[in-house]
């Protein structure tokens, strides 16, 4: 298990320090610093990749791009951080609810049981409905949004099975950090707590709690079947991943180079849309032939719409967004 939160959060301080600003403009080159968690084969890494081809395709000028794997620079709260403040990553694929800090009504974009199927998110990231969302997270937290990856089928992963709503009630597990995830969960029964991506797997080893919810990609890259072999397919979620840059290094690009950002950022999304949404099934698969997953239905889903739409109601209500909310459903 590839702890890469230790090393990166003891050297957080010293990386905003020591770097005064990620992007490097001259008259010559612009070098520009990307951060993933994963390493080269994970969809986010390639869809990063992809927007550095892209963009290299699209300006006449000198670019050059960075990219730290492997959580190297911390988590996303970290990432978040830095792109706020244009230091140390300028761009990156981050989870709505990571930018919450600055943002609050970002993870609405999100929110689990928000997107009927492929089909619906797809449509609704593709159609612009997000813009005020987008606005938002430029006005409070300075990070513009280029494009949208994401794409994975996220389910309920445990220590134990979970096939019904009995088993679910009570259920300790972990969720993003944004109030509207814990407000979900709690609604459909489960004890959500909201801890540290980098230390779920060590606390469903120890009994902290018994599982998490996420997608087969990172089930899979960061072997939490290890401890959480039972998956659960309750479909609550498409993930929805903004590709982002800090508008501290987006102003300062020649105007040419953020018109090529911007048309590489859509069409980088579109393809890590593709590719991760192609690649859940067969990750899902793989973990089954290995037999490090047990793969169970939820019975009585529909019960699960029932208890999270007043709760999706009341939460676009209190941000002002429920004109937002409705948007998105209709699309």
């Amino acid at each position: 298990m590839i702890n890469f939160g230790s090393f990166a959060r003891m050297s957080v301080a010293a990386i905003a320090l020591s770097t005064v600003a990620a992007v490097s403009v001259s008259a010559e080159t612009v070098a520009l610093r990307g951060a993933s968690l994963f390493d080269e084969e994970h969809a986010y890494t390639k869809t990063l990749r992809k927007l550095e081809q892209l963009v290299t395709a699209g300006y006449d000028g000198d670019v050059t791009f960075e990219m730290s794997l492997n959580g190297e620079l911390g988590d996303e709260s970290d990432f978040v951080t830095f792109l706020q403040q244009g230091v140390a990553i300028d761009y990156a694929i981050m989870a709505p609810s990571n930018m919450a800090v600055f943002a609050p009504s970002i993870p609405l974009m999100d929110m689990p049981f928000l997107f009927r199927d492929l089909d619906h998110w797809n449509t609704a990231l593709s159609s612009g409905v997000m813009a005020p969302l987008e606005a938002e997270l430029l006005a409070k937290a300075d990070i513009r949004v280029i494009g949208y990856a994401g794409g994975g089928v996220r389910n309920l992963a445990s220590a134990e099975p979970i096939s019904n709503i009995e088993e679910l009630t009570g259920h300790k597990m972990r969720v993003m950090g944004a109030p509207i995830q814990a407000q979900i969960f709690d609604a459909i029964k489960a004890a959500p707590s909201a801890i540290a991506y980098n230390e779920v797997y060590n606390a469903i080893q120890t009994g902290v709690i018994a599982g998490f919810e996420n997608e087969a990609a990172s089930i899979q890259n960061l072997k939490f079947y290890e401890v959480a072999p039972n998956i659960t397919l309750t479909k609550h979620a498409i993930t929805v991943r903004p590709i982002v840059m800090a508008e501290k290094t987006f102003s300062k690009l020649p105007e040419a180079l953020q018109a090529a950002v911007l048309s590489a950022g859509k069409e980088a999304g579109a393809f890590g849309r593709d590719l991760e949404s192609s690649q859940d099934g067969e990750k899902m698969q793989e973990m089954i032939d290995a037999g490090q997953v047990q793969v169970q239905e939820f019975a009585g889903r529909e019960q699960l719409l029932e208890l999270v739409i007043p709760v999706q109601d009341a939460y676009a209500a209190e941000l002002g967004a429920t004109d937002l909310l409705e948007a998105i459903r209709a699309k």
